[in-house]
């Protein structure tokens, strides 16, 4: 993936880092992998808004990607690269060999054409799917799941990446992003390489309008409403908030308070924490 820049001809230019698409090679989506995506607008089933922000944006559909990688010992061309409006990685189409297509995500350097498949005795190649006891250590691997048969949870944004680290018994000890090293049993499935789309961090969007084509409303600092409105309002000028930590609209702590529970049943399988 490359980035381009643009002429200042506009304010809206001025500082727009966009992706060029340059590894897309397929605008239209298959469409027997899709579903329709109801806009929820930051609500709950109650209609009540339990995210704020949230609203408007581009109609979209989700795209059915499979998670999993079950389909054992069946290879697999990948027969395009696609944009995913849904996620900050890219998508690769599938045609197995038996006629069934599917999405995956797509790895860095995984290019049109090229064979992938997932069982337990298959190739370290990139965009394989093979169980953990099966891979080697010190791989760099990506879509990992869980629980076995669970489908991959962890480590699928763009340019994201896992390394394996050692086995002990039942489970093998992953690095994840975050720089936690977590036990995971080893009989469940990893993808093989690092996430694609790695520039995708440093985009700059350069004007609202391309963020509320997201989907995304504004968001007001606490500290320049009402007292009424905020626990950080009022004052004259540009007043400190008035409080030893930052806290929500709601007086409820927040930006660095911790709110993972105490003795959580997993916290037995985290062998180091994440970076502070």
């Amino acid at each position: 993936m490359s980035i381009k820049t643009f002429k200042p001809t506009s304010d809206g230019l001025r500082h727009a880092a966009l992706p060029s698409f340059e590894e897309i090679t397929k605008s239209e989506p298959e469409k027997s992998l899709l579903a329709p995506l109801k806009r929820k607008a930051g609500r709950n089933a109650q209609g009540k808004i339990t995210v704020r922000h949230r609203g408007g944006g581009h109609q979209k559909k989700y795209r059915l990607i499979d998670f999993k990688r079950r389909k054992d010992n069946i290879p697999a061309r990948v027969a395009s690269i696609e944009y995913d409006p849904n996620r900050s990685a890219y998508i690769a189409l599938l045609h197995y060999v038996d006629g069934a297509k599917s999405y995956i995500l797509a790895p860095n350097r995984l290019k049109v054409d090229d064979m992938v498949v997932s069982g337990e005795d298959v190739d370290i190649k990139v965009g394989n799917a093979l169980p953990l006891s099966s891979i080697p250590l010190g791989t760099i691997i990506h879509n990992i799941e869980l629980k076995a048969g669970k489908g991959g949870q962890l480590v699928r944004s763009a340019g994201n990446f896992a390394q394996l680290m050692s086995r002990e018994g039942d489970y093998v000890q992953v690095r994840l992003p975050s720089g936690e090293v977590r036990m995971i049993r080893k009989e469940c499935r990893a993808t093989i390489g690092q996430v694609g789309n790695i520039e995708h961090e440093i985009v700059n969007l350069g004007k609202a309008g391309r963020k509320r084509n997201m989907g995304r409303r504004p968001h007001v600092r606490g500290s320049v409403m009402n007292p009424v409105d905020h626990p950080h309002g009022g004052g004259e000028g540009k007043a400190p908030i008035g409080r030893p930590s930052p806290v929500s609209p709601w007086g409820k702590p927040t930006a660095g308070y911790k709110t993972r529970k105490k003795g959580k049943h997993s916290d037995k399988y985290i062998v180091r924490k994440r970076k502070k």
